[in-house]
């Protein structure tokens, strides 16, 4: 239930969608007795999305939001298992075109192609289903092999976890997937 109200209560709040929304409510306010409040609302909606395309405010804040987090220092001597989170392929796109869609987050397989080097023991988990709300049938965990390959890693060494739709349900499910010991490193 959480992630369906999620994905309905983003859709409302998206920044672009808001402002569509104000748009139009301002251009149908244009042509009935409160046409001033319309014109104000077209105004102001309209400079706030000129302001959004303009200028990077997007970048701006989740780049305050990840480097909050620096990465570690040092790595552990010894890592039971790495665990990374879906969201590299789109697996419509992917699905579609007949080949990998990847995004901008491919650093994530990336690293885990290096982490895999650097651990030969450990075990791998790819943790991606569907983010959509409607459609669960194109999976990340299904389409990423390729890449996987790709970059020099054993596809034996890894798990795949295709269940879970956002980033709790990443945690979730591979955390239920490995049952990993008190005494793992991960």
């Amino acid at each position: 239930m959480f992630f369906e109200l999620s994905k309905i209560l983003w859709m409302l709040v998206n920044p672009g969608n808001l402002l569509l929304l104000l748009i139009s409510l301002g251009a149908i306010l244009l042509f009935t007795k409160w046409w001033f409040s319309g014109r104000w609302l077209v105004m102001v909606a309209t400079l706030l999305f000129l302001s959004l395309s303009v200028f990077p405010i997007g970048s701006w804040v989740f780049g305050l939001l990840e480097n909050r987090f620096a990465p570690p220092a040092e790595l552990p001597d010894r890592v039971d298992g790495i665990v990374v989170a879906g969201g590299i392929i789109n697996p419509f796109l992917s699905h579609d075109r007949g080949q990998l869609s990847i995004n901008g987050a491919v650093e994530r397989v990336y690293e885990l192609s290096l982490l895999s080097n650097r651990y030969p023991k450990a075990k791998l988990i790819f943790t991606g289903g569907s983010g959509s709300l409607f459609l669960q049938d194109h999976k990340e965990a299904k389409v990423i092999a390729p890449l996987l390959r790709q970059l020099g890693i054993d596809q034996e060494r890894v798990i795949l976890e295709d269940q879970s739709r956002n980033t709790f349900e990443n945690a979730f499910f591979s955390h239920r997937l490995v049952q990993p010991k008190n005494d793992e490193v991960w």
